[in-house]
């Protein structure tokens, strides 16, 4: 009996040619720069053909002008089963300062056992082994249920991808998910909630030498900053630091106000923009409530008007350890590296988050690379990596989709 026909056989890994995949993907600059017309478009196209070569028919959806979302359905051949969900992303940050780096960033150098540059580890790697662990289950067929390759774009925005994604429906009937992101071997059944907001102060513009005569924001914006300190104390005098998730932050990160050439001039107006990042313990209502009190409290003090704009509302994700796509990744991790995987959180947010909380599905988070390497000059990720999680994503499917987990 072939392999293709065997529902006991399994289907190795062409360590060689994911490799190739995962370079020729780092090779493209997917960072979202309109104004040079640098998008996900290229990577799109290059995962989407990469299946055509297979059979597959995947469908290719703009959830932005030139930023497309690859979806692509992969029926065992079994009957009924369980839907499991692949999902990765094909954009990247900035490279930033290219002095900063050893290597081209998007070179996509091997050395030192190592593949170099800008999404190398986020998530390019991932990407390429969890399309390959397709491909080989593929090959497998027959096997009851199906498998959902979401390969989605703005997971580094406003998570675009992943909202259009269930927009769209295609999350409809899909039982878990597996997020492909660097987590450092770690199996990671949580992940921080992010909260980005926008606190904008009126006030009346007025000329610099006659301030009796306007309402400054300037002031109002920094005491607001000054509560947001007492605010994170709060938080982590009420909850504590997280096993897995460390501590909750209330981070002020981009300032907005006046003109740098205008400094005779008290402006009518700014903002200060908020990323809170929150743990499972939080929560976020409640805590957007505190933070309108502080801004009506700092507007009444001063006498202008300060008001927090919720720009969006990721919640914190939690996967029981004893769910059925927890339970097949660990296995299938114990399976092919002999001992289980450490369980960990993820610092950041993944489209897992909306995952979540738009379409109610159990995520878990792990993949090759570093957990602390993503944004940084010089990202890298073992090659051996690549065809270790690939086996892992395949051995995990297998389980989840077969009902031994």
């Amino acid at each position: 009996m072939s392999a293709r026909t065997d529902p006991t056989a399994r289907v190795g890994i062409d360590r060689d040619a994911l490799l190739d995949l995962a370079r020729a993907l780092v090779r493209l600059p997917t960072v979202n720069r309109p104004e040079e017309g640098l998008s996900e478009a290229p990577a799109a196209e290059l995962v989407a053909g990469w299946m055509r070569e297979r059979g597959w028919s995947p469908l290719v959806e703009e959830v932005a002008p030139g930023r497309p979302n690859v979806i692509c359905v992969i029926d065992g051949g079994g009957g009924p089963g369980r839907t499991l969900l692949f999902e990765g992303h094909t954009d990247v940050v900035t490279e930033g300062e290219r002095s900063e780096w050893e290597r081209d960033p998007f070179g996509a150098e091997v050395a030192d056992g190592r593949l170099w540059g800008r999404g190398a580890a986020d998530m390019k790697g991932g990407l390429a082994a969890m399309l390959f662990a397709a491909d080989a289950l593929a090959r497998e067929r027959p096997w009851p249920g199906r498998l959902v390759l979401a390969v989605l774009a703005d997971e580094e925005g406003m998570m675009l991808g992943a909202k259009g994604f269930v927009a769209a429906g295609h999350a409809r009937g899909v039982d878990a998910a597996i997020i492909c992101e660097p987590e450092g071997g770690e199996l990671c059944l949580t992940q921080k909630g992010a909260i980005r907001a926008r606190v904008v102060a009126t006030g009346r513009m007025t000329h610099g030498a006659m301030p009796q005569h306007g309402l400054n924001p300037v002031p109002a914006l920094a005491a607001f900053v000054l509560e947001m300190a007492d605010v994170e104390r709060q938080l982590h005098e009420r909850h504590g630091e997280d096993q897995h998730l460390g501590w909750p932050y209330v981070t002020p990160t981009v300032l907005r106000v006046g003109h740098p050439d205008q400094v005779n001039v008290i402006p009518a107006g700014g903002a200060v923009f908020l990323d809170i990042r929150t743990t499972p313990a939080i929560d976020h209502a409640e805590l957007l409530a505190r933070l309108s009190e502080a801004a009506v409290a700092v507007g009444e003090r001063l006498g202008l008007d300060l008001r927090v704009e919720v720009i969006d509302d990721r919640p914190s994700t939690s996967t029981a350890p004893d769910a059925p796509v927890a339970r097949a990744v660990a296995a299938a991790h114990e399976a092919i590296h002999g001992s289980p995987p450490p369980v960990g959180g993820v610092p950041g947010t993944t489209d897992g988050t909306i995952l979540w909380r738009d379409a109610g599905i159990p995520v878990v988070t792990y993949g090759p690379g570093g957990k602390w390497i993503a944004h940084q000059a010089n990202e890298h990720v073992a090659v051996g990596e690549l065809g270790d999680y690939a086996e892992v994503y395949a051995e995990a499917a297998r389980r989840f989709l077969r009902g031994d987990a």
